[in-house]
């Protein structure tokens, strides 16, 4: 198959059935453009769109979210996940501004040292923003060559990545990137999905080795699942009925830089409680919550602490009582907002 009529039957598919509708399309703002790759990493169109028009609202230029607080950014990024690319969307917004004067670098190459910006991204954003001929393999983009060119081998492994990319580079055609970048992953989003691909309507229906043999189950090949391994946690939640105690995580790790309820350790939780200058009145063990990691899967208990807190207290650093009105806007892992949201619920009235 030639690499032109790979890229001419995407580019005219593109134009006629692929998306063109999304809020960070029609732009040239690399801004926008980066934002929308960042949150568009392993994130579903239809949750990212939201998140997008919140974080554009709150930090319209990439000068107003190098100057917040990464509390903030953390803040509105709580619920998509994967908080890494929260802290080094502000990283990367500040060296933005500190060493290139505001300004996004064209070359891909540039891009892609830039924190959190790995080779795809930095191309589709050079491709979207700049008209830069460069090629990009995430994982959808990986499903449509392995069943369109019949790849063997697991996409993840070096060897069969090195061979796809090499592939990624033969098809970029010489004009009209921008829509073919595009209609790789409109393709990869919505006709040849991971689970039933719909072949009929697919602009490679006629050359691909995956239809034509049969395979598309099977391309591409995936790696084999291992065990997630078990881990438990008792997590301790205080409140007095309007509050609760949590704790911010360090930086870096678990739910890094989010606020979360702190672990029961050694001491129980009537002393820690003392510790934070509250008396405990009653402990009630909530059911047991079940949250997956990429590695492992965690089971949390937890105790809900019925607390009378100190008039006289004054917050340590790294703690904070949060307000019952606060639960759906602080910055927060999945999992405890879920805890706090049935707190507020099951006993906020008692």
């Amino acid at each position: 198959m030639s690499a032109l009529n790979f890229s001419a039957r995407l580019i005219n598919w593109q134009g006629q059935h692929g998306r063109h509708d999304l809020p960070w399309q029609k732009t040239r703002d690399a801004y926008r453009i980066w934002l929308a790759e960042i949150m568009l990493q392993q994130t579903q169109v239809s949750t990212v769109i939201p998140y997008y028009t919140r974080f554009l609202e709150r930090f319209p230029t990439v000068d107003a979210l190098a100057q917040a607080p990464v509390d903030a950014v953390l803040e509105l990024w709580a619920g998509l996940g994967y908080y890494a690319r929260a802290r080094n969307l502000h990283r990367c917004a500040q060296v933005i501004v500190a060493d290139y004067a505001g300004q996004f670098p064209k070359e891909p190459q540039a891009l892609a040292q830039l924190p959190g910006i790995g080779r795809s991204t930095a191309a589709a954003i050079s491709a979207f923003a700049f008209g830069q001929r460069a090629a990009i393999l995430d994982g959808n983009v990986k499903r449509v060559l392995a069943r369109c060119f019949g790849i063997e081998g697991f996409p993840g492994s070096a060897q069969t990545e090195k061979k796809m990319w090499s592939l990624a580079e033969s098809l970029l055609p010489a004009r009209r990137i921008e829509v073919y970048t595009q209609g790789l992953m409109d393709l990869g989003s919505t006709l040849c999905a991971r689970r039933k691909p719909f072949c009929a309507a697919c602009p490679m229906y006629a050359i691909c080795i995956a239809r034509h043999t049969g395979r598309q189950a099977e391309l591409p090949m995936v790696k084999a699942k291992r065990v997630l391994p078990e881990r438990e946690t008792t997590l301790l939640l205080l409140t007095d009925g309007k509050r609760v105690l949590l704790e911010r995580r360090p930086p870096a790790g678990i739910w890094g830089g989010l606020l979360t309820l702190p672990e029961c350790g050694l001491a129980g939780p009537a002393e820690f409680a003392l510790h934070h200058g509250c008396r405990l009145l009653d402990t009630h063990a909530l059911p047991p919550l079940r949250h997956s990691f990429t590695h492992f899967r965690l089971t949390i208990q937890t105790l809900l602490c019925q607390v009378e807190v100190s008039a006289s207290l004054v917050s340590e650093a790294g703690w904070q009582w949060l307000e019952r009105a606060q639960i759906e806007t602080a910055a927060l892992p999945t999992p405890i907002r879920f805890l706090l949201r049935e707190m507020a619920q099951d006993y906020g009235e008692k």
